[in-house]
Protein backbone atom coordinates (compact mmCIF):
# COMPACT_ATOMS: atom_id res chain seq x y z
CA UNK A 1 0.00 0.00 0.00
CA UNK A 2 1.23 3.48 -0.82
CA UNK A 3 2.39 5.35 2.25
CA UNK A 4 2.66 8.96 3.33
CA UNK A 5 5.35 10.24 5.69
CA UNK A 6 5.06 12.38 8.74
CA UNK A 7 7.72 13.51 11.22
CA UNK A 8 7.62 12.71 14.90
CA UNK A 9 10.17 13.66 17.57
CA UNK A 10 12.12 10.84 19.16
CA UNK A 11 13.19 10.58 22.76
CA UNK A 12 16.13 12.94 22.02
CA UNK A 13 13.87 15.58 20.50
CA UNK A 14 15.00 14.85 16.93
CA UNK A 15 12.38 14.38 14.17
CA UNK A 16 12.51 11.29 11.99
CA UNK A 17 10.36 10.39 8.97
CA UNK A 18 7.83 7.65 9.71
CA UNK A 19 5.62 6.04 7.10
CA UNK A 20 1.85 6.58 7.55
CA UNK A 21 -0.72 4.41 5.77
CA UNK A 22 -2.51 6.26 2.98
CA UNK A 23 -6.04 5.55 4.31
CA UNK A 24 -5.10 6.87 7.73
CA UNK A 25 -3.62 9.94 6.07
CA UNK A 26 -6.84 10.58 4.16
CA UNK A 27 -8.88 10.17 7.32
CA UNK A 28 -6.66 12.68 9.10
CA UNK A 29 -7.06 15.15 6.23
CA UNK A 30 -10.84 14.77 6.31
CA UNK A 31 -10.77 15.55 10.00
CA UNK A 32 -8.66 18.65 9.58
CA UNK A 33 -9.83 20.07 6.22
CA UNK A 34 -13.43 20.99 5.37
CA UNK A 35 -13.25 20.05 1.71
CA UNK A 36 -16.14 19.28 -0.68
CA UNK A 37 -16.59 15.83 0.89
CA UNK A 38 -17.06 17.12 4.42
CA UNK A 39 -19.25 20.08 3.62
CA UNK A 40 -23.03 19.60 3.44
CA UNK A 41 -23.32 16.51 5.60
CA UNK A 42 -26.65 17.77 6.95
CA UNK A 43 -27.92 18.23 3.39
CA UNK A 44 -26.83 14.70 2.55
CA UNK A 45 -28.68 13.37 5.59
CA UNK A 46 -31.83 15.24 4.53
CA UNK A 47 -31.55 13.77 1.02
CA UNK A 48 -31.27 10.25 2.43
CA UNK A 49 -34.24 10.87 4.75
CA UNK A 50 -36.31 12.11 1.80
CA UNK A 51 -35.47 8.95 -0.15
CA UNK A 52 -36.37 6.81 2.84
CA UNK A 53 -39.77 8.48 3.27
CA UNK A 54 -40.66 8.14 -0.42
CA UNK A 55 -39.42 4.58 -0.79
CA UNK A 56 -40.95 3.44 2.48
CA UNK A 57 -44.21 5.41 2.40
CA UNK A 58 -46.22 2.19 2.65
CA UNK A 59 -44.60 1.50 6.02
CA UNK A 60 -45.66 4.80 7.58
CA UNK A 61 -48.37 3.63 9.99
CA UNK A 62 -52.01 4.58 9.60
CA UNK A 63 -52.74 3.68 13.19
CA UNK A 64 -51.88 7.19 14.41
CA UNK A 65 -53.99 9.85 12.70
CA UNK A 66 -53.88 8.01 9.35
CA UNK A 67 -50.46 9.58 8.75
CA UNK A 68 -49.67 7.05 6.05
CA UNK A 69 -52.69 7.98 3.94
CA UNK A 70 -52.06 11.69 4.49
CA UNK A 71 -48.50 11.38 3.24
CA UNK A 72 -49.56 9.27 0.26
CA UNK A 73 -52.16 11.85 -0.76
CA UNK A 74 -49.49 14.46 -1.41
CA UNK A 75 -46.57 12.10 -2.07
CA UNK A 76 -45.66 13.52 -5.53
CA UNK A 77 -45.09 16.96 -4.00
CA UNK A 78 -42.11 15.66 -2.03
CA UNK A 79 -40.27 15.99 -5.32
CA UNK A 80 -40.22 19.75 -4.80
CA UNK A 81 -37.56 19.19 -2.15
CA UNK A 82 -35.15 17.91 -4.83
CA UNK A 83 -34.36 21.25 -6.52
CA UNK A 84 -34.15 22.93 -3.11
CA UNK A 85 -31.55 20.42 -1.93
CA UNK A 86 -29.76 20.67 -5.28
CA UNK A 87 -29.38 24.46 -5.02
CA UNK A 88 -28.29 24.18 -1.39
CA UNK A 89 -25.69 21.56 -2.32
CA UNK A 90 -24.32 23.75 -5.12
CA UNK A 91 -24.13 26.78 -2.85
CA UNK A 92 -22.28 24.73 -0.22
CA UNK A 93 -20.11 23.15 -2.96
CA UNK A 94 -20.73 19.82 -1.31
CA UNK A 95 -19.90 16.75 -3.33
CA UNK A 96 -21.36 14.54 -0.60
CA UNK A 97 -24.75 16.30 -0.70
CA UNK A 98 -24.94 16.22 -4.49
CA UNK A 99 -24.15 12.52 -4.68
CA UNK A 100 -26.61 11.72 -1.89
CA UNK A 101 -29.29 13.64 -3.80
CA UNK A 102 -29.16 11.06 -6.57
CA UNK A 103 -30.93 8.52 -4.35
CA UNK A 104 -34.21 10.46 -3.74
CA UNK A 105 -34.18 11.57 -7.37
CA UNK A 106 -34.09 7.95 -8.53
CA UNK A 107 -36.81 6.97 -6.04
CA UNK A 108 -39.10 9.81 -7.17
CA UNK A 109 -38.60 8.96 -10.85
CA UNK A 110 -39.33 5.31 -10.10
CA UNK A 111 -42.60 6.27 -8.39
CA UNK A 112 -43.83 9.05 -10.67
CA UNK A 113 -41.64 9.23 -13.75
CA UNK A 114 -44.21 7.32 -15.76
CA UNK A 115 -46.89 9.90 -15.00
CA UNK A 116 -45.05 12.91 -16.41
CA UNK A 117 -44.92 11.46 -19.93
CA UNK A 118 -47.80 11.62 -22.40
CA UNK A 119 -49.30 8.16 -22.79
CA UNK A 120 -52.49 9.20 -24.55
CA UNK A 121 -53.46 7.72 -27.89
CA UNK A 122 -56.19 8.22 -30.47
CA UNK A 123 -59.27 6.15 -31.13
CA UNK A 124 -61.49 4.46 -28.61
CA UNK A 125 -65.18 3.56 -28.40
CA UNK A 126 -66.58 5.67 -25.58
CA UNK A 127 -65.83 8.92 -23.75
CA UNK A 128 -66.75 9.11 -20.06
CA UNK A 129 -66.52 12.04 -17.66
CA UNK A 130 -67.08 12.66 -13.98
CA UNK A 131 -67.46 15.83 -11.93
CA UNK A 132 -68.05 16.72 -8.32
CA UNK A 133 -70.31 19.68 -9.06
CA UNK A 134 -70.28 21.04 -5.48
CA UNK A 135 -73.51 21.21 -3.51
CA UNK A 136 -73.08 25.00 -3.26
CA UNK A 137 -72.53 25.46 -7.01
CA UNK A 138 -73.86 28.96 -7.81
CA UNK A 139 -74.61 28.16 -11.47
CA UNK A 140 -75.48 24.48 -12.05
CA UNK A 141 -76.95 25.17 -15.48
CA UNK A 142 -73.66 26.65 -16.73
CA UNK A 143 -71.74 23.73 -15.26
CA UNK A 144 -74.09 21.32 -17.05
CA UNK A 145 -73.61 23.12 -20.37
CA UNK A 146 -69.83 22.95 -19.97
CA UNK A 147 -70.01 19.20 -19.38
CA UNK A 148 -72.30 18.65 -22.38
CA UNK A 149 -69.82 20.58 -24.54
CA UNK A 150 -67.05 18.18 -23.55
CA UNK A 151 -68.32 15.58 -25.99
CA UNK A 152 -68.57 12.86 -23.34
CA UNK A 153 -71.00 10.02 -24.04
CA UNK A 154 -71.53 9.27 -20.35
CA UNK A 155 -71.32 11.82 -17.53
CA UNK A 156 -71.35 11.10 -13.79
CA UNK A 157 -72.12 13.83 -11.27
CA UNK A 158 -71.43 13.83 -7.54
CA UNK A 159 -72.56 16.08 -4.70
CA UNK A 160 -75.90 16.84 -6.32
CA UNK A 161 -78.15 18.89 -4.08
CA UNK A 162 -81.92 18.35 -4.39
CA UNK A 163 -82.31 22.00 -5.44
CA UNK A 164 -79.77 21.66 -8.28
CA UNK A 165 -81.04 18.39 -9.81
CA UNK A 166 -83.82 20.06 -11.89
CA UNK A 167 -81.31 22.52 -13.38
CA UNK A 168 -78.97 19.71 -14.38
CA UNK A 169 -81.81 17.66 -15.83
CA UNK A 170 -83.02 20.54 -17.96
CA UNK A 171 -79.58 21.61 -19.19
CA UNK A 172 -78.43 18.07 -20.02
CA UNK A 173 -81.66 16.69 -21.47
CA UNK A 174 -80.94 17.58 -25.11
CA UNK A 175 -77.53 15.87 -25.13
CA UNK A 176 -78.23 13.03 -22.73
CA UNK A 177 -81.74 11.60 -23.08
CA UNK A 178 -81.09 8.91 -20.46
CA UNK A 179 -80.31 9.65 -16.85
CA UNK A 180 -80.66 8.31 -13.32
CA UNK A 181 -80.23 9.97 -9.94
CA UNK A 182 -79.74 8.09 -6.68
CA UNK A 183 -79.29 10.23 -3.58
CA UNK A 184 -76.53 12.77 -4.28
CA UNK A 185 -75.04 11.07 -7.35
CA UNK A 186 -76.33 10.88 -10.90
CA UNK A 187 -75.54 9.42 -14.31
CA UNK A 188 -76.38 10.98 -17.69
CA UNK A 189 -75.94 9.00 -20.90
CA UNK A 190 -76.44 9.19 -24.64
CA UNK A 191 -77.27 5.48 -24.53
CA UNK A 192 -80.02 3.63 -22.64
CA UNK A 193 -79.56 2.79 -18.98
CA UNK A 194 -80.86 -0.32 -17.25
CA UNK A 195 -80.62 -2.14 -13.92
CA UNK A 196 -79.89 1.11 -12.11
CA UNK A 197 -79.74 0.78 -8.33
CA UNK A 198 -78.08 2.44 -5.34
CA UNK A 199 -74.88 0.91 -3.97
CA UNK A 200 -74.60 0.62 -0.21
CA UNK A 201 -71.26 2.08 0.89
CA UNK A 202 -72.14 1.99 4.59
CA UNK A 203 -73.07 5.63 5.11
CA UNK A 204 -76.75 5.47 5.95
CA UNK A 205 -77.65 7.54 2.89
CA UNK A 206 -77.04 7.10 -0.85
CA UNK A 207 -73.81 8.37 -2.38
CA UNK A 208 -73.19 5.63 -4.95
CA UNK A 209 -75.06 3.90 -7.76
CA UNK A 210 -74.59 1.17 -10.34
CA UNK A 211 -76.14 1.12 -13.82
CA UNK A 212 -75.74 -0.77 -17.08
CA UNK A 213 -75.08 1.45 -20.11
CA UNK A 214 -76.18 -0.23 -23.33
CA UNK A 215 -73.45 1.14 -25.61
CA UNK A 216 -73.13 0.31 -29.33
CA UNK A 217 -70.11 -1.81 -28.39
CA UNK A 218 -71.97 -3.80 -25.78
CA UNK A 219 -73.15 -3.47 -22.17
CA UNK A 220 -70.98 -1.59 -19.71
CA UNK A 221 -71.37 -1.61 -15.92
CA UNK A 222 -70.90 1.93 -14.61
CA UNK A 223 -70.44 2.74 -10.95
CA UNK A 224 -70.73 6.30 -9.69
CA UNK A 225 -69.43 6.94 -6.18
CA UNK A 226 -68.72 9.79 -3.82
CA UNK A 227 -66.77 8.50 -0.84
CA UNK A 228 -66.91 10.42 2.46
CA UNK A 229 -64.77 13.52 2.82
CA UNK A 230 -61.56 13.55 4.85
CA UNK A 231 -60.21 16.30 7.06
CA UNK A 232 -56.87 17.16 8.63
CA UNK A 233 -57.33 18.07 12.30
CA UNK A 234 -54.70 19.00 14.86
CA UNK A 235 -56.22 16.80 17.55
CA UNK A 236 -57.21 13.85 15.36
CA UNK A 237 -54.85 13.85 12.38
CA UNK A 238 -56.17 12.67 9.01
CA UNK A 239 -59.79 11.71 9.74
CA UNK A 240 -60.40 9.12 7.04
CA UNK A 241 -62.01 6.22 8.91
CA UNK A 242 -65.46 6.57 7.37
CA UNK A 243 -64.01 6.94 3.88
CA UNK A 244 -61.90 3.83 4.37
CA UNK A 245 -64.95 1.78 5.41
CA UNK A 246 -66.86 3.03 2.37
CA UNK A 247 -63.94 2.10 0.11
CA UNK A 248 -64.11 -1.46 1.43
CA UNK A 249 -67.85 -1.64 0.72
CA UNK A 250 -67.41 -0.21 -2.78
CA UNK A 251 -64.61 -2.66 -3.50
CA UNK A 252 -66.83 -5.57 -2.48
CA UNK A 253 -69.64 -4.34 -4.75
CA UNK A 254 -67.30 -4.08 -7.73
CA UNK A 255 -65.78 -7.48 -6.98
CA UNK A 256 -69.26 -9.00 -7.20
CA UNK A 257 -70.05 -7.38 -10.56
CA UNK A 258 -71.32 -9.88 -13.15
CA UNK A 259 -70.39 -7.91 -16.28
CA UNK A 260 -66.81 -8.12 -17.52
CA UNK A 261 -66.59 -4.48 -18.58
CA UNK A 262 -66.70 -2.04 -15.68
CA UNK A 263 -66.05 1.68 -15.25
CA UNK A 264 -65.92 3.53 -11.93
CA UNK A 265 -66.52 7.27 -12.01
CA UNK A 266 -66.43 9.46 -8.96
CA UNK A 267 -64.90 11.51 -6.22
CA UNK A 268 -63.08 9.01 -4.02
CA UNK A 269 -61.51 11.61 -1.74
CA UNK A 270 -58.20 9.82 -2.13
CA UNK A 271 -55.41 9.26 -4.62
CA UNK A 272 -54.26 6.07 -6.32
CA UNK A 273 -51.29 6.04 -3.93
CA UNK A 274 -53.51 5.93 -0.85
CA UNK A 275 -53.37 2.42 0.60
CA UNK A 276 -56.82 2.84 2.16
CA UNK A 277 -58.38 2.74 -1.33
CA UNK A 278 -56.73 -0.59 -2.18
CA UNK A 279 -60.07 -2.50 -2.00
CA UNK A 280 -60.91 -0.58 -5.18
CA UNK A 281 -57.56 0.28 -6.75
CA UNK A 282 -56.24 -3.28 -6.47
CA UNK A 283 -58.81 -4.54 -8.96
CA UNK A 284 -59.10 -1.59 -11.37
CA UNK A 285 -56.80 0.54 -13.53
CA UNK A 286 -56.57 4.31 -13.41
CA UNK A 287 -57.14 5.83 -16.84
CA UNK A 288 -54.82 8.70 -15.91
CA UNK A 289 -52.03 6.38 -14.87
CA UNK A 290 -52.43 4.19 -17.95
CA UNK A 291 -53.22 6.74 -20.66
CA UNK A 292 -52.94 10.25 -19.24
CA UNK A 293 -50.52 13.13 -19.64
CA UNK A 294 -49.15 14.36 -16.33
CA UNK A 295 -50.61 13.94 -12.87
CA UNK A 296 -54.12 15.12 -13.75
CA UNK A 297 -54.67 16.83 -10.39
CA UNK A 298 -58.34 17.72 -9.90
CA UNK A 299 -58.64 19.38 -6.48
CA UNK A 300 -58.87 22.13 -5.42
CA UNK A 301 -59.87 23.72 -8.72
CA UNK A 302 -58.17 27.02 -7.84
CA UNK A 303 -54.78 25.29 -7.42
CA UNK A 304 -55.02 21.54 -8.05
CA UNK A 305 -52.77 19.58 -5.68
CA UNK A 306 -54.20 16.05 -5.74
CA UNK A 307 -56.19 13.78 -8.02
CA UNK A 308 -59.00 12.68 -5.73
CA UNK A 309 -61.51 12.41 -8.60
CA UNK A 310 -60.98 9.14 -10.42
CA UNK A 311 -61.89 7.20 -13.53
CA UNK A 312 -60.99 3.54 -13.18
CA UNK A 313 -61.67 0.65 -15.50
CA UNK A 314 -61.80 -3.13 -15.60
CA UNK A 315 -62.15 -5.21 -18.76
CA UNK A 316 -61.76 -2.23 -21.10
CA UNK A 317 -58.66 -0.42 -22.33
CA UNK A 318 -57.87 3.22 -21.43
CA UNK A 319 -56.95 5.20 -24.56
CA UNK A 320 -56.58 8.73 -23.18
CA UNK A 321 -57.37 10.65 -19.99
CA UNK A 322 -57.43 14.36 -19.21
CA UNK A 323 -58.86 17.14 -17.03
CA UNK A 324 -61.59 19.41 -18.37
CA UNK A 325 -61.74 23.21 -17.96
CA UNK A 326 -62.79 24.62 -14.62
CA UNK A 327 -66.48 25.16 -13.86
CA UNK A 328 -68.18 26.86 -10.91
CA UNK A 329 -67.27 23.87 -8.72
CA UNK A 330 -64.29 23.51 -6.40
CA UNK A 331 -63.26 20.36 -8.33
CA UNK A 332 -62.09 20.05 -11.92
CA UNK A 333 -64.08 17.67 -14.12
CA UNK A 334 -62.08 14.80 -15.63
CA UNK A 335 -62.65 12.67 -18.70
CA UNK A 336 -61.30 9.55 -20.40
CA UNK A 337 -61.62 7.71 -23.68
CA UNK A 338 -61.85 3.93 -23.47
CA UNK A 339 -61.77 1.06 -25.95
CA UNK A 340 -63.80 -2.12 -25.71
CA UNK A 341 -61.13 -4.02 -27.59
Amino acid sequence: MAQAYRTEPDSDGHEHGRPEPRLRSLARQLRTHRGPWRRGLVLAALALLLALVMAGHARIPNSVGSLGSLGETFLPWLGLALPVLLVAGLVRRSATALIALLLPAVVWLNLFGGLVTDKSATGGDLTVATHNVNADNPDPAATARDLAASGADVVALEELSPEAVPAFREALAATYPHHAVEGTVGLWSKYPLSATAPVDIKLGWTRALRSTVDTPSGPLAVYVAHLPSVRVKVDAGFTAGQRDSSAEALGLAIRGEELDRVVLLGDLNGTMNDRALSPVTSQMRSTQGAAGNGFGFSWPASFPMARIDQIMVQGVEPVSSWTLPRTASDHLPIAARISFG
